[in-house]
């Protein structure tokens, strides 16, 4: 009897996991979610008691510390604008990232917001506790999941990240702003070199079946939440309008419209091809 009754708590509890991780909604947990205006509001009015240089990355990102009540957390302030290295950087772009992947559902940016530091505009982000970047899984050959939900997820998230990146037009994708935390989930960090409104990237995905980043190899959505395809036909001019504020220019958001508009067509190319189980979840 004790052994059916944990039977059924553990088959229980593995089932409450993979609501948790459903459909487009899959890497912050229910709990995370449900705080995040809470978050918002503590990077907004938090105290700065004290910051540091990360020492890496080209938009020289500052750790800051912040204290109110009792409560203690550490984000990471940017305000890179204009051409640096050859690519136009805008922090801005990191608040409106951040707020499309709310008004999508997919809940895998941690919480951003525009705060001054030191007199200056920028984006402050939550600081997330995680294990590896992928650039550190690459340099140290560390074996990612091959079976059970862990590799299931990687993998949807993969295909899920794909698709983000190209609705938003984010040119800077590496291995080092990708991370996974101690349980396999995926965060996406660093959307500064996004929302490309001229024509290259209007016309193109930078993934897909015929993406523009170098090489051209195909780099497909294969797998995406049937949930997250819905959001993306419902996005207007004025949902974005309203989720993104003026973070965005009228014609950031409408070639936002225009790449929405290309994804859609490849992943009917890909459901005429494979049928519709095969691609969406």
């Amino acid at each position: 009897m004790q052994l059916k009754t944990a039977a059924r708590n553990l088959l229980t509890a593995t089932f409450v996991l993979l609501l948790s991780f459903s459909s487009s909604r899959a890497q912050f947990t229910t709990d995370e979610i449900a705080r995040r205006g809470e978050q918002e509001e503590f990077l907004l009015k938090a105290r700065i008691t004290g910051f540091r240089d990360l020492g890496k990355g080209i938009t020289l990102p500052i750790r800051v510390y912040l204290k109110k009540g009792d409560t203690e957390l550490t984000a990471v302030w940017k305000n890179p604008s204009g051409v640096i290295n050859g690519y136009y950087e805008g922090w801005q772009y990191e608040i409106a990232a951040y707020r499309l992947d709310k008004l999508l559902g997919l809940n895998l940016i941690p919480p951003t917001v525009e705060r001054r530091f030191q007199g200056q505009r920028g984006s402050l982000q939550l600081w997330v506790e995680h294990k590896y970047d992928l650039l550190e899984i690459v340099d140290n050959k560390i074996q990612l999941p091959k079976e059970g939900w862990e590799a299931v997820n990687l993998e949807r998230m993969q295909y899920l990240t794909r698709a983000f990146d190209s609705l938003i037009a984010n040119e800077d994708r590496s291995l080092q702003n990708t991370l996974l935390t101690e349980d396999w989930r995926t965060i996406l960090i660093d959307h500064s070199r996004s929302f490309r409104s001229d024509a290259r990237f209007t016309n193109n995905l930078m993934y897909g079946l015929r993406p523009l980043r170098p090489g051209g190899i195909p780099l497909p959505f294969k797998r995406l939440p049937a949930e997250f395809v819905e959001r993306l036909k419902a996005l207007t001019f004025d949902s974005i309008r309203q989720a993104v504020g003026s973070y965005l220019t009228t014609r950031e958001i409408n070639s936002v419209l225009a790449r929405r508009d290309l994804i859609l067509k490849e992943i009917e190319e890909m459901i005429s091809a494979y049928g519709r189980g095969e691609v969406l979840y």
